[in-house]
């Protein structure tokens, strides 16, 4: 079972599992919000393998009947997105820590044999030297960051209370095809491609690690198979960049000028490094297969290649999104 499997890190990972594993069967609970996208499945629709139920995590009704079958469960359900956590944090503890609780008690029930947690490495806050390994304290900065750590800990309580065989991943910056673009990567490379700004926070200077979406699937199904319960793995790609350098390479693919960076009003509590040792994770075999600048070109391309996708989303209920968190935020040069 994956939940959120509709999204953009979820769709990718079903293609992977189908893809590895000829023998498993994949049930998809996705509650089709905005970020959820049936066309992200389209390629794999018709595998008899596949199977797709339209549900929210925080309704147990319809959470244990979806489940019940299911060997393992790889929960990738969350409100995910900084800024809208800033304007609606209630949906995300909805979602990300009550949604999470409901799986758990599902799974502690019907005896699921693996629980995989998906989290995220901003849940241990900003570092500007060095790395955090999973034992470190966890400092969240965002309602979205502290959501997750919530359900972080409910995971973690039913492991230790119950005995539930549950792991936690705490990815790093994804980027990859089918990406909903509210997120920088996708959101910089479709306005490039229609000549639009390219709004860039503050200075530019945050540093975040990117991993490619594919990588990130590796390393989930990695700790799946191999991880032991209890434990907490960091999934990262080692590619550490300002985001000032990756907007400048984006637009350097697409053959844009400088020109269109648009630096705005950083948000607040914007976290200025993220980095994350990945060592526990390598030590069970797992290793990033995708180079940074490769990756980034292809998904570039994909983009301009899928621009159908893309352009149906961008507008009505985002246009109306992206106006309100962009409009009037420019900075004035030199300030």
């Amino acid at each position: 079972m994956v939940t959120g499997g509709a999204g953009f890190i979820g769709s990718n990972l079903v293609r992977y599992l189908l893809n590895t594993y000829p023998e498993y069967h994949v049930v998809v609970f996705d509650k089709l919000t905005y970020a959820g996208n049936l066309e992200n499945l389209q390629d794999v629709a018709s595998d008899p393998r596949y199977q797709f139920v339209r549900g929210d995590i925080a309704d147990a009704a319809a959470v244990e009947p979806a489940m019940e079958g299911c060997h393992y469960v790889l929960n990738l359900a969350a409100e995910t997105h900084v800024d809208r956590s800033l304007d609606d944090p209630a949906s995300f503890i909805r979602t990300d820590v009550h949604g999470t609780f409901v799986l758990l008690e599902a799974a502690k029930k019907l005896g699921v044999e693996r629980f995989v947690q998906i989290s995220t490495d901003e849940v241990y806050g900003s570092i500007l030297e060095g790395s955090f390994r999973e034992e470190d304290a966890l400092r969240p900065n965002s309602p979205y960051s502290a959501s997750k750590v919530g359900g972080d800990m409910m995971v973690r309580a039913y492991h230790v209370s119950y005995g539930l065989p549950a792991m936690i991943t705490r990815g790093s910056n994804n980027f990859g095809p089918y990406q909903y673009p509210e997120k920088m990567m996708p959101l910089f490379i479709t306005n490039a491609i229609e000549d639009q700004p390219v709004p860039l926070y503050g200075d530019g200077m945050s540093v975040r690690d990117w991993i490619y979406v594919l990588d990130h699937c590796s390393g989930i199904d990695t700790v799946l198979h191999h991880g032991q319960p209890g434990e907490i793995y960091n999934v990262g790609g080692g590619n550490e960049r300002p985001n000032i350098v990756v907007t400048e390479r984006i637009l350097e693919l697409l053959g844009k000028p400088k020109s269109l960076i648009t630096p705005v009003r950083d948000r607040p509590g914007h976290d200025r490094r993220y980095s994350i040792d990945c060592s526990k994770l390598r030590a069970l075999g797992w290793a990033p297969r995708y180079s940074f600048d490769d990756a980034l070109a292809e998904t570039v391309q994909w983009y301009q290649g899928n621009q159908t996708w893309w352009k149906k989303i961008k507008s009505g209920d985002y246009l109306e999104y992206y106006q309100k968190m962009y409009a009037g935020r420019e900075v004035a040069a030199g300030s």
